[in-house]
Parts: structure tokens; sequence; C-alpha cells
């Protein structure tokens, strides 16, 4: 029997899964953000939850009087959860180099910063960054200045206390906006937990599967490798079992994975020949639901309704299947990717030459074997044999996606109507998001979690004298209120 939750009653249960749900959709947690119930729910449950999530995850919880802040452990690099503008669009790096610059040159500020003169910091900081800069005199550059300094207000870092970012980027010669400083919050959205200028890859802000543990025998292995289990399930869309480590197969298919998931989050764990997935029907855990509404959304739908029928054809006309590449592979290439961007020489350089030995390898994590016992290996289970998926081609999706537009087009926004290409690279990458299909060159592979959708249809409503603008509505057979279905 599962002893998550022990010391919740019954009766509060639902209560205390809803705070759990809270603190694993927002990591952040202030009086404001992300609205003002959040912080006296997770503050009411603050003790068992810090057992919880650190037996069950791994997660460490840490509440002060105005925050909640939840540390997770990274598995793997996620390109899925980025940082978002005020129009809702992912941050660019441009955008992430300066929210980075910000939090440091408010730590330098007491309590009150004018934008313009937190502006004047950030860009002495930037030109001292080959390819960065930041010229208020271009409204680009203050645009995305003002894109980080909102991320920071959302939670509470900054509160503004006089006048407007929004003017100021209009015209940062006759408009100015003063901010209030809360170095508690601050200090919370920044805590990592490593010495960044000692790491010599991102791979080392991954977890080791033990980093809160400083025992390093069979049962602690066993424990972590519980935890990351958890974790695999908890944190996607689904998790494949030719996709995991061996050494997780066996946890992800053990009866304690779901009993532990559903009485942590009150959500449901749903197994499938192929995988694992919790669904959480209610959107209130999932930063993504899908399927959804917007254009993109819907015409992801409807591409992926084609890609799993073209995926079922047998004899001449079946698709070739392909192998997908592994979870160690892709967290390799996107490792590779970002190292490439790290500087080659100076600060960084003379302190990581402290740091010797080659980098963990990104397929698996281990604790570092205890000096005075050997590390006993986990006992590996047994893998399945390896996955091929079917395979469908550029120019077949390029086509797909233009018969949809045909069909469906006067309900998407104009601008990606008109941008095919883009509209198709969006959708695709959606589909990827949700572990619907893998991207590879020259095309994409169908996932098992595809044929839940199987049989989409779609009608575009009709205008009627004077309507707003009418979106195609897909009506999947299947449930479409399911944000993580599995296989």
């Amino acid at each position: 029997m599962s002893r998550v939750a022990e010391g919740v009653s019954p009766l509060e249960l639902a209560d205390y899964q809803k705070a759990v749900r809270m603190v694993l959709r927002h990591p952040l947690i202030t009086a404001a953000y992300p609205d003002t119930a959040a912080l006296p729910a997770v503050r009411r449950w603050a003790e068992q939850l810090r057992t919880d999530l650190m037996d069950t995850l791994g997660y460490r919880l840490v509440t002060t009087a105005d925050t909640a802040r939840l540390q997770r452990v990274q598995d793997g690099l996620d390109p899925t959860r980025p940082a978002v503008t005020r129009a809702g669009r992912p941050f660019d790096r441009r955008r992430y180099a300066f929210l980075a610059l910000a939090i440091a040159a408010l730590g330098r500020h007491g309590t009150q910063v004018a934008l313009g003169e937190l502006a004047e910091a950030v860009a002495a900081d930037a030109a001292r960054i080959d390819g960065l800069g930041l010229d208020t005199a271009r409204k680009a550059d203050r645009d995305a200045f003002v894109d980080a300094v909102t991320w920071l207000t959302e939670r509470g870092a900054l509160g503004l206390a006089d006048g407007s970012a929004t003017a100021w980027a209009g015209d940062p010669e006759r408009a100015e906006a003063l901010y209030d400083i809360d170095r508690e919050i601050l200090t919370a959205i920044h805590h990592p937990t490593r010495v960044l200028q000692h790491l010599t890859s991102v791979t080392a802000l991954l977890g080791t599967g033990s980093a809160l543990s400083l025992s390093s025998g069979r049962a602690a292995q066993r424990r972590d490798q519980a935890r990351r289990a958890r974790r695999l399930v908890l944190e996607n869309p689904v998790a494949y079992y030719h996709d995991a480590d061996p050494g997780l197969v066996g946890q992800l298919r053990a009866p304690a994975l779901t009993e532990d998931l559903e009485r942590l989050t009150g959500l449901t764990v749903e197994r499938r020949a192929e995988g694992v997935a919790l669904v959480d029907t209610s959107g209130r855990l999932s930063d993504t639901r899908f399927p959804g509404g917007g254009t993109v959304a819907q015409a992801a739908l409807l591409l992926g309704a084609r890609i799993s029928a073209a995926a079922q054809r047998t004899g001449r006309h079946a698709p070739e299947l392909l192998s997908a590449p592994t979870a160690a592979e892709r967290l390799a290439e996107r490792a590779r990717r970002i190292d490439g961007a790290l500087p080659a020489r100076g600060l960084l350089s003379e302190l990581s030459g402290a740091v010797s030995g080659p980098q963990e390898p990104p397929s698996g994590y281990r604790p570092p074997a205890d000096e005075d016992e050997p590390q006993a290996p986990c006992e590996p289970s047994p893998g399945p044999e390896e996955a091929r998926h079917p395979f469908v081609t550029d120019s077949w999706l390029r086509g797909r996606l233009k018969e949809i537009i045909a069909e469906y087009g006067a309900g998407f926004a104009a601008d990606l109507r008109a941008d095919p290409d883009r509209l198709l690279d969006q959708a695709l990458g959606l589909l990827a998001a949700m572990s619907l299909v893998t991207r590879v060159d020259g095309g994409a592979l169908a996932l098992p979690l595809l044929a839940r959708y199987r049989g989409v249809t779609a009608q575009v409503r009709t205008r009627t004298s004077a309507p707003p603008p009418a979106e195609p509505r897909p009506a999947p057979t299947n449930d479409d209120t399911v944000k993580d279905p599995t296989p």
C-alpha cells in the first residue's frame, strides 16, 4: 500500500492533491503568482508536501513567508517548456540573456529601480558579450528587454510602482516606469543547484538520480530508480517502454508506481502495451492541452489524424518502418548544440579546469560510489526489442497540410494560412512535444500514441450575418479532453 499522504485524512485528500498539482504546475509560487489562493494552499500542507515530494520524486520544496519554491531534479533537457513573452510566444536566446542579466543587475540595486536605469545596467553587461548587446534606441531590443522584465513582474520579483513598461518600450524619451524590488522572490527565482561557473557541459545541470542521497548501496539505487521512473511518467505526455533506460522498465511496470502517482496527484495512470501515461482530464496539471484551440493545435490534430491513417496502411502502400532516436541520443544531440555556445576560453575555462574527468554519460545516471563500500549495480530489467515506427516524408506532410488548408483554412489565422511551411513546422513541433511523432531528417515517425486520434473529423462553422471569425472545430472520435493520453 502506498505511503504517500499518510498524514492526510480521506476528507482532505482532494484538497491536498490540489496543492500537489499546484506546486508541480508552478515551481515558484508567491503571494500573487499564479494567484492569491495558491500560496496559502501550499503553505497549509507544506510539511506533508516536503515529505511526499522528496520521497516520491526526489524534489525539494523550500517555503518562506512569501514564497514556495520547488527544486526539481532534471533527468533530461526538455525543450517544450519555454518562458513565454507577453504575447505568449516562447523566449528566444536574446530574451533569455536579458532575463539572466536583469536578475544579476537587480542584485546590485536597492529597493527600487527605474526601468531605464535597469536597461542601462543590462546594456553595459550585454555589451561585453559577443553577439548580444542591448541598444535602447532599437524598438526590437526594448521589446525583448520588457518581455524579460514582465516575466519577473508577473512572478512578483518586481512590482510596478509608477509608470508603464509598455509606454517606455514605445518611447523611452517620454515615458518611464518605476519598480519595487522583492529580494526574497528574486532569490527564489535564481536558485541554481550547481556552481554554474564550474560547468563544462549542460549535462552537469541534470540530476544524477541520487543527488539528494548520501548513500550508494543497492537499496538507495533502487529508490533512486523508482524516483526517476515516477518523474519520467509525471513530466512527459507518455513514458514509452522502448525509450526508457533498461534499468527503469521494471519500475515503470511496477504496481507501486501507479499507486504512488495516483495518490499523490489525484490523476489516473493508464497502462498500455507500449507505455505508461498520467492522464490529466482537468488540464490543471498539464502545461499544454491537446487537442486544443487555435490554428496550430487544430492543424496539428488534423495532420496527426492523416499521419495515423497512413501508418495503418498495409501492402505495397505501407510506410517504411524506421527506428526513432533514443532518449539518450536526443539528449546527447541537444547537449552538443547547447555546449557549442559555451565560451572556449576565459574565466569559465579557467574555473572549469578544476573539474577533472569526462562528463557523466547522458544515457543514465548513477550515484557516486561510497569510498568505504563498493558500488552495487542495480539489476536492469530486460528492455524491449528495438521499436520501429512508420515514416512519412516531408513532401508527404506538406501535401497533407495543403489539403487541410484547402478544406479548413477559412477558419485558420491568416498569417499561418499564408505561410504553410511555418504552420507545418509549428504543428509538427506540437505533435512532437506531445510524444505523438518524432521528427527525423526528411520527415517524421508516427509513435503509438498517435493512434488515439485516428479518424478525427472536423467542420468549419458557416458564418451568419455578423459572426466573429470562425475556427474549425475538430471532433475526434476519442475523448478530446485528455491531455496526456496513452498509446
